[in-house]
């Protein structure tokens, strides 16, 4: 039975990650920090340590005997933006101490990162698709300490999978005061559903390893941001005329997914059954 280490597991996604590897019969240990939610997770049979990820001794420890480590501990945007300090203690540090505990055992365990497109930057003046090899420019807190983290990784020639992934959608009530593109932005999401199956995909897959892969929605999420907007907004009922959206490009568009789906087979959302997925989530909160 493989043991394999969460770090942010004690969080949404990590949780969800744990219970269905655990349901799988592999052996699970969840690495958070000391006030995350652990509620749930030991009657589970999974194992919980609490610790700063920041804190090399503690993850030495959380990584002993371990098989694999799917790290998905981060400070994503906004908070990534208004502290970059903090931002690249964990995402950057953190990932180091990993790396270093990983080396240290002398042995094969693997790393599953969670990195994100927002690497590549501004892409909208480029040809789309974005794939792997296009030239990574980041430009924000977050995407900078991404590109660091990956950059360590690789070098230190461990076996890992990275998985840049792009925005993920969530099928729950969602009236962003702006949205994070501009109007005719090339935009390719995915649905949470899909993102949890490309990592439990990574973990199981041989051919998985020592790969970077882009994850994203695939053919039928590939649109400009209005039309996004709109299919968005007629399920809310909200008027497309009131929607915001960004001064400036960031870094969504098109994305080559062929490999990654070819390897991990996580595109089971297309973007019409995600809409028919919401509308069922938006009908039960209004009745």
């Amino acid at each position: 039975m493989k043991k394999i280490l969460i770090t942010g597991g004690a969080g949404s996604m990590g949780r969800e990650i744990s219970f269905i590897l655990s349901n799988k019969g592999y052996d699970i240990r969840v690495f958070d920090i000391p006030v995350a939610n652990f509620e749930g997770l030991e009657e589970k049979g999974i194992e919980t340590v609490k610790g700063d990820i920041g804190d090399y001794q503690a993850v030495k420890k959380a990584v002993e005997n371990t098989d694999m480590v799917v790290h998905l501990a981060a400070i994503l945007p906004p908070a990534s933006e208004v502290d970059r300090e903090r931002a690249f203690k964990v995402n950057v540090d953190g990932t180091k101490n990993i790396v270093d505990a990983i080396k240290e055992k002398n042995e094969k365990t693997r790393l599953i990162f969670t990195s994100t497109v927002a690497t590549y930057g501004d892409t909208t003046n480029r040809e789309p698709p974005v794939d792997i090899t296009t030239p990574q420019t980041p430009n924000s807190n977050y995407s900078n300490s991404k590109v660091y983290a990956e950059r360590y990784i690789l070098d230190a020639g461990i076996d890992h999978t990275i998985l840049r992934v792009t925005g993920v959608v969530l099928a729950e009530l969602l009236d962003p005061p702006e949205w994070p593109f501009i109007e005719k932005q090339r935009v390719e999401f995915i649905s949470r559903n899909d993102v949890v199956d490309s990592i439990v995909a990574a973990v199981e897959r041989e051919e998985a390893k020592n790969k970077v892969f882009i994850i994203a929605g695939g053919k039928t999420w590939q649109m400009k941001g209005y039309e996004f907007v709109k299919e968005f907004f007629k399920v809310l009922d909200i008027p497309v005329e009131d929607a915001e959206y960004a001064e400036s490009p960031v870094y969504s568009d098109w994305y080559d997914t062929e490999k990654s789906q070819k390897i991990l087979e996580y595109q089971n959302t297309s973007f019409p059954k995600f809409l028919e997925i919401f509308q069922r989530a938006v009908d039960e909160v209004l009745c």
